[in-house]
């Protein structure tokens, strides 16, 4: 989940798993009304709105749900609501630092849910600070390897604000400051380079390994937050090795 398999498993996960579909697509909604809310409500004039749209129509998100919620957002079209971000901090099973970030129009609800999740599956929450300070934000970037080696891809966004390029199997990530996620994007797409995905990540500073029984209560944590409508991402600081994954 931290690291190289945020990307690798968690949105393998999510894509196999038909019944988040759904809550996937809420999700995707939630994210356009508050991007046109919070930077207008014109694509063009908004990197984050851009954004937003192009995800929720590569996942298939009918477009008149897409074009509603950039209305609500914009408040061209009534109805839209006081969505606020919220994050929780505590640990998982194993000592696993977890951040949950919610997005929700009522704390009390969001509270209570993230609270049951963990207690129900063997977490705890914490205080406000208490695992921030182990986690940086930052920006990814994701392309298709294809024909491309990992040269092609740093050349493309060295000056762009790149910091590292990895080698996730049959994707490159490009790692850089959040802020440089769309310049990012726009000089991959100048090297004629298709992006595949872009997001804002927390990465955790101190990793915790984890074998299979430990891997396989840390997802059924995992699970049972995002199955609550209010839980946009949860982070964690565990490290799952490749082959813990395949038996997963």
């Amino acid at each position: 989940m931290a690291g190289h398999s945020k990307w690798a498993t968690t949105k393998h996960k999510k894509a196999a798993n038909d019944a988040k579909r759904g809550k996937e697509f809420a999700k995707m909604i939630k994210n356009i009304e508050v991007a046109a809310r919070q930077g207008g409500g014109d694509p063009a004039a908004n990197p984050t709105l851009d954004d937003m749209i192009k995800k929720a129509k590569k996942a298939s998100v009918p477009n008149d749900n897409i074009e509603r919620a950039r209305k609500r957002g914009s408040g061209e079209e009534a109805g839209g609501a006081d969505w606020e971000t919220i994050t929780y901090e505590g640990y998982g099973p194993n000592g696993v630092a977890m951040l949950i970030e919610c997005l929700t129009d009522n704390r009390n609800r969001a509270a209570t849910e993230v609270r049951t999740a963990m207690s129900r599956n063997g977490g705890n929450l914490g205080e406000s600070g208490s695992v921030a300070y182990m986690f940086t934000r930052t920006g990814i970037v994701v392309v298709d390897k294809g024909e491309l080696t990992e040269d092609d891809v740093l050349m493309a966004v060295l000056e762009a604000g790149a910091e590292e390029v990895n080698d996730l199997g049959e994707k490159f990530e490009i790692v850089c400051a959040p802020t440089d996620i769309a310049t990012v994007r726009e000089a991959l797409e100048d090297a004629g380079i298709e992006v595949d995905d872009s997001d804002q990540d927390f990465r955790a500073t101190v990793e915790v390994p984890l074998e299979l029984e430990d891997a396989k209560k840390v997802f059924r944590l995992i699970d049972a937050l995002e199955d609550s409508d209010d839980v946009q991402n949860v982070y964690t600081n565990a490290d799952v090795a490749d082959e813990v994954l395949a038996q997963l």
